[in-house]
């Protein structure tokens, strides 16, 4: 197959095409959870502190961290298809166990699942457009598929909203994910090519100069995190980024509830955010590859600053959509941008690793985002938790100043 594989997305739009569309259902499934979720947790469950009610995205958060880390590994060994595969078929039983649960338990039980099908099918779609599409469009590529996840995760957190604001905050809202996690399994297994030979194609016709082929897992995981300064402050962005979003995934919901902002409203805002950010990606995407990477990541992390903090200043519908937009905003320059200067950095041979350890922190920012928000919202207030958040992010782009190269220059691909 080494011989065969073509490099490109025009080369390879079929399979690459089937991948973006694969990469929204896994988008889907997460979306099912953005709106009705924390509501679930206080209406249904009696769960009234905020860390007790965020416990879920935490749970989350760190399973699917690691799941992610594993992920890459396994894509480097066994291929890309089998771990696509295998994520689909855990991901199954989430939707029946958030509609049957008779206890929280049972809630988080199902969010350790999500973790996983999340580590194992978002990393490997994203591992296998990087192989497909070479190096001169590696940023669209990232655009293409990080936009179709979380335009997935907007609509599907603006029908459950709907949904649950006529019939009810489950069962009707999860039906969506039981249909998602069956086409999603279906289509990996009947339709999707392995790629891993696209990714050896391209180490070989790397120059003999290129950086060492050779690594083992632990020199990636110690080169992606703290060796190499740009991929060590991409992880580092990739943190707080995600801190964000479990900020706005598990506690902005109570927020805008407590304001007594309807079921509706609540689901418009829980969209808005990854709705801007999905979009934005389209062309965030191909910009860094005409501009560079570390521009983008700066400026998109100090907008997410400001947004936060519009945030954390407002109390109307208005105020916040305009928060939603602009954090949506900020957020598409950062997250294809950061995965594409990954891939500038790793040599093929062992990029799937790379991704999967800087997905490994990227990914613990949900946690971090869920515990450290919960913790501060409890001991003083949701307003403190938000203004925490929006001075991480402000510091996390002066990190990435300061620390990264140009990545897209710097590899002259």
């Amino acid at each position: 197959m080494t011989a065969k594989a073509r490099l490109g997305i025009g080369a390879n739009l079929g399979q690459f095409s089937l991948l973006v569309g694969i990469n929204a259902l896994v988008g889907g499934m997460l979306g099912q959870e953005r709106t009705v979720l924390s509501l679930l947790a206080e209406n249904e469950f009696g769960l009234t502190a905020f860390t007790a009610t965020l416990t879920f995205i935490a749970v989350f958060g760190v399973v699917k961290a690691v799941t992610n880390f594993v992920a890459g590994a396994l894509s480097d060994r066994f291929g890309r298809k089998p771990v696509l595969v295998s994520g689909w078929v855990i991901g199954l039983p989430v939707p029946l166990l958030l509609i049957w649960a008779p206890t929280w338990g049972w809630v988080v039980a199902a969010n350790v699942l999500l973790g996983i099908n999340q580590g194992l099918t978002w990393s490997t779609t994203v591992i296998m457009k990087i192989d497909l599409a070479g190096p001169r469009r590696r940023g669209l590529a990232m655009g293409l598929n990080e936009a179709a996840g979380y335009m997935a995760v907007s609509g599907m957190a603006l029908a459950t909203g709907y949904i649950a604001a006529r019939y009810g905050l489950r069962p009707e809202p999860f039906y969506l994910g039981l249909a998602v996690a069956g086409l999603g399994l279906g289509l990996s297994v009947v339709a999707v090519k392995e790629t891993h030979g696209h990714a050896r194609h391209e180490a070989e016709s790397l120059p003999a100069q290129h950086p060492a082929a050779a690594l083992r897992t632990s020199q990636v995981f110690a080169e992606t995190s703290f060796r190499n300064p740009s991929l060590s402050a991409a992880s580092q962005a990739g943190l707080v980024n995600n801190l964000n979003d479990g900020m706005a995934w598990g506690l902005l919901p109570i927020v805008y509830a407590g304001a007594g902002l309807s079921l509706t409203r609540i689901g418009i805002l829980a969209a808005l955010y990854p709705g801007v950010w999905g979009i934005g990606q389209l062309l965030t995407g191909g910009w860094s590859d005409r501009i560079g990477r570390k521009r983008l990541i700066v400026a998109g992390m100090w907008v997410q600053a400001v947004a936060i903090s519009l945030i954390a200043l407002s109390s109307s519908f208005g105020a916040w959509a305009a928060a939603a937009v602009a954090l949506g905003a900020g957020t598409a320059m950062v997250y294809p941008t950061l995965l594409a200067a990954v891939g500038d950095i790793a040599h093929p041979s062992w990029r799937a690793a790379a991704v999967g350890t800087y997905r490994l922190w990227r990914d613990l920012g949900f946690a971090i985002g869920a515990i450290l928000t919960g913790i501060i919202a409890d001991l003083v207030n949701p307003r403190i938790a938000i203004w925490v958040v929006a001075a991480l992010t402000s510091i996390s782009g002066v990190i990435v100043l300061r620390r990264m190269t140009e990545t897209h220059i710097r590899t002259g691909r």
